[in-house]
Protein backbone atom coordinates (compact mmCIF):
# COMPACT_ATOMS: atom_id res chain seq x y z
CA UNK A 1 0.00 0.00 0.00
CA UNK A 2 1.96 3.10 -1.19
CA UNK A 3 -0.16 5.62 0.34
CA UNK A 4 -0.23 3.97 3.70
CA UNK A 5 0.80 5.84 6.57
CA UNK A 6 1.68 3.70 10.20
CA UNK A 7 2.26 5.65 13.13
CA UNK A 8 2.82 4.04 16.69
CA UNK A 9 2.18 6.04 20.04
CA UNK A 10 4.32 5.72 23.27
CA UNK A 11 3.08 7.06 26.34
CA UNK A 12 1.96 6.53 29.66
CA UNK A 13 -1.28 5.60 30.95
CA UNK A 14 -3.69 8.37 32.21
CA UNK A 15 -1.60 10.79 29.75
CA UNK A 16 -3.90 10.61 26.55
CA UNK A 17 -1.96 8.87 23.95
CA UNK A 18 -4.90 6.00 23.50
CA UNK A 19 -7.31 8.81 23.12
CA UNK A 20 -5.19 11.41 21.11
CA UNK A 21 -4.84 8.26 18.62
CA UNK A 22 -8.65 7.84 18.48
CA UNK A 23 -8.81 10.93 18.03
CA UNK A 24 -6.13 11.11 14.92
CA UNK A 25 -8.36 7.91 13.44
CA UNK A 26 -11.90 10.20 14.00
CA UNK A 27 -10.21 13.16 12.18
CA UNK A 28 -8.69 11.19 9.41
CA UNK A 29 -11.88 9.19 8.70
CA UNK A 30 -13.96 12.72 8.69
CA UNK A 31 -11.31 13.54 5.69
CA UNK A 32 -12.54 10.46 3.77
CA UNK A 33 -9.78 8.23 4.50
CA UNK A 34 -9.35 4.75 5.52
CA UNK A 35 -8.53 4.31 9.07
CA UNK A 36 -7.14 2.53 11.88
CA UNK A 37 -6.52 3.36 15.71
CA UNK A 38 -6.08 0.76 18.28
CA UNK A 39 -4.44 0.29 21.73
CA UNK A 40 -1.90 -2.01 23.08
CA UNK A 41 -1.93 -3.22 26.54
CA UNK A 42 -2.43 -5.49 29.63
CA UNK A 43 -3.27 -5.33 32.66
CA UNK A 44 -1.21 -2.07 33.13
CA UNK A 45 -2.41 0.96 35.20
CA UNK A 46 -2.36 5.07 35.68
CA UNK A 47 1.40 5.47 34.91
CA UNK A 48 2.46 1.98 33.12
CA UNK A 49 4.06 2.73 30.03
CA UNK A 50 1.35 1.70 26.42
CA UNK A 51 1.40 1.71 22.95
CA UNK A 52 -1.35 2.94 20.85
CA UNK A 53 -1.62 2.78 17.09
CA UNK A 54 -2.80 4.26 13.73
CA UNK A 55 -2.80 3.68 10.06
CA UNK A 56 -4.16 5.97 7.77
CA UNK A 57 -4.99 5.51 4.05
CA UNK A 58 -6.58 6.60 0.68
CA UNK A 59 -7.51 3.04 0.17
CA UNK A 60 -8.83 0.57 2.01
CA UNK A 61 -6.74 -0.95 4.71
CA UNK A 62 -6.24 -5.13 4.64
CA UNK A 63 -3.99 -5.37 7.13
CA UNK A 64 -4.54 -6.30 10.80
CA UNK A 65 -2.06 -6.39 13.18
CA UNK A 66 0.45 -4.04 15.31
CA UNK A 67 2.84 -1.70 13.27
CA UNK A 68 6.17 -3.04 13.27
CA UNK A 69 7.70 -0.58 11.41
CA UNK A 70 5.98 2.79 11.68
CA UNK A 71 6.42 5.91 9.48
CA UNK A 72 6.47 7.82 12.31
CA UNK A 73 6.67 7.85 15.95
CA UNK A 74 5.01 9.70 18.97
CA UNK A 75 6.86 9.90 22.56
CA UNK A 76 4.56 11.89 24.63
CA UNK A 77 6.29 11.00 27.85
CA UNK A 78 9.75 11.81 27.02
CA UNK A 79 10.86 9.38 30.53
CA UNK A 80 10.12 6.61 27.94
CA UNK A 81 13.22 7.40 26.19
CA UNK A 82 15.35 5.72 28.46
CA UNK A 83 13.60 2.95 28.77
CA UNK A 84 11.49 2.11 26.03
CA UNK A 85 13.14 1.53 21.85
CA UNK A 86 10.83 4.04 20.99
CA UNK A 87 12.45 4.19 17.64
CA UNK A 88 12.84 0.06 17.04
CA UNK A 89 11.65 -0.54 13.50
CA UNK A 90 11.06 3.46 12.47
CA UNK A 91 11.75 4.30 8.91
CA UNK A 92 14.23 6.89 8.51
CA UNK A 93 12.13 8.23 5.68
CA UNK A 94 9.34 9.10 8.46
CA UNK A 95 9.87 11.12 11.97
CA UNK A 96 9.60 10.73 15.59
CA UNK A 97 7.91 13.06 17.74
CA UNK A 98 8.55 14.09 21.14
CA UNK A 99 7.17 15.91 24.23
CA UNK A 100 10.55 17.38 25.54
CA UNK A 101 12.57 20.71 26.37
CA UNK A 102 16.10 18.36 26.32
CA UNK A 103 18.37 19.15 23.98
CA UNK A 104 19.80 17.97 20.70
CA UNK A 105 22.44 16.26 21.97
CA UNK A 106 20.92 14.50 24.47
CA UNK A 107 17.53 13.45 22.55
CA UNK A 108 20.36 12.24 19.62
CA UNK A 109 22.48 10.21 22.31
CA UNK A 110 19.21 8.41 23.58
CA UNK A 111 17.86 7.81 20.14
CA UNK A 112 20.63 5.38 19.44
CA UNK A 113 21.74 7.04 16.26
CA UNK A 114 18.21 7.22 14.68
CA UNK A 115 19.14 8.96 11.04
CA UNK A 116 15.35 10.33 10.50
CA UNK A 117 13.92 13.63 11.03
CA UNK A 118 12.95 14.15 14.85
CA UNK A 119 10.96 16.89 16.33
CA UNK A 120 10.48 18.56 19.33
CA UNK A 121 7.61 20.37 20.75
CA UNK A 122 6.68 21.33 24.43
CA UNK A 123 3.46 19.84 25.12
CA UNK A 124 3.53 20.59 28.85
CA UNK A 125 3.78 24.41 28.40
CA UNK A 126 1.23 24.27 25.57
CA UNK A 127 -1.32 22.44 27.56
CA UNK A 128 -0.50 24.20 30.63
CA UNK A 129 -1.25 27.67 28.77
CA UNK A 130 -4.40 26.62 26.87
CA UNK A 131 -6.22 24.72 29.55
CA UNK A 132 -4.55 25.29 32.92
CA UNK A 133 -3.37 21.65 33.34
CA UNK A 134 -1.05 19.60 32.08
CA UNK A 135 -2.65 17.41 29.20
CA UNK A 136 -0.13 16.02 26.52
CA UNK A 137 -2.35 14.50 24.13
CA UNK A 138 -4.03 17.80 22.52
CA UNK A 139 -0.80 19.44 21.69
CA UNK A 140 0.33 15.96 20.39
CA UNK A 141 -2.16 15.21 17.76
CA UNK A 142 -1.87 18.50 16.62
CA UNK A 143 2.27 18.41 16.38
CA UNK A 144 1.55 14.58 14.76
CA UNK A 145 -0.94 16.09 11.83
CA UNK A 146 1.31 18.96 11.49
CA UNK A 147 4.05 16.82 11.19
CA UNK A 148 3.05 13.85 8.96
CA UNK A 149 0.71 16.09 6.84
CA UNK A 150 -1.95 13.86 7.06
CA UNK A 151 -4.74 16.54 6.74
CA UNK A 152 -4.52 20.52 6.49
CA UNK A 153 -4.19 22.46 9.68
CA UNK A 154 -7.59 24.16 8.61
CA UNK A 155 -9.57 20.42 8.20
CA UNK A 156 -8.02 19.34 11.12
CA UNK A 157 -8.70 22.05 13.34
CA UNK A 158 -12.45 22.02 11.66
CA UNK A 159 -12.83 18.65 12.67
CA UNK A 160 -11.60 18.93 16.22
CA UNK A 161 -13.76 22.24 17.01
CA UNK A 162 -17.23 20.00 15.82
CA UNK A 163 -15.57 16.55 17.80
CA UNK A 164 -14.94 18.45 20.91
CA UNK A 165 -18.42 20.06 21.25
CA UNK A 166 -19.83 16.27 21.01
CA UNK A 167 -17.05 14.74 23.30
CA UNK A 168 -17.74 17.96 25.92
CA UNK A 169 -21.05 18.46 25.45
CA UNK A 170 -21.83 18.40 29.38
CA UNK A 171 -18.15 20.65 29.41
CA UNK A 172 -18.47 23.57 26.86
CA UNK A 173 -15.98 25.69 28.85
CA UNK A 174 -12.99 23.18 28.28
CA UNK A 175 -13.94 23.75 24.46
CA UNK A 176 -11.82 26.71 23.51
CA UNK A 177 -8.55 25.83 25.64
CA UNK A 178 -8.55 22.75 23.44
CA UNK A 179 -8.84 24.56 20.50
CA UNK A 180 -6.15 26.65 22.09
CA UNK A 181 -3.60 24.24 22.70
CA UNK A 182 -4.62 23.12 19.21
CA UNK A 183 -3.24 26.02 17.84
CA UNK A 184 0.08 26.53 19.32
CA UNK A 185 0.67 23.08 18.81
CA UNK A 186 0.54 23.34 15.06
CA UNK A 187 3.08 26.72 15.06
CA UNK A 188 5.00 25.30 17.91
CA UNK A 189 6.48 22.01 16.69
CA UNK A 190 10.00 22.44 15.54
CA UNK A 191 12.76 20.11 13.51
CA UNK A 192 15.72 19.39 15.21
Amino acid sequence: MDNLIEIRWHGRGGQGAKTASLLLADAAFNTGKYIQGFPEYGPERMGAPITAYNRISRDPITIHSNIYEPDYVVVVDDTLLETVDVTAGLKETGGIVINTTKSENYLKTVLKGYQGNIYTIDARKISEEALGKYFPNTPMLAAIIKVSGIMSDEALLADMRDSFKHKFAKKPEVIDGNMKALELALKEVKKI
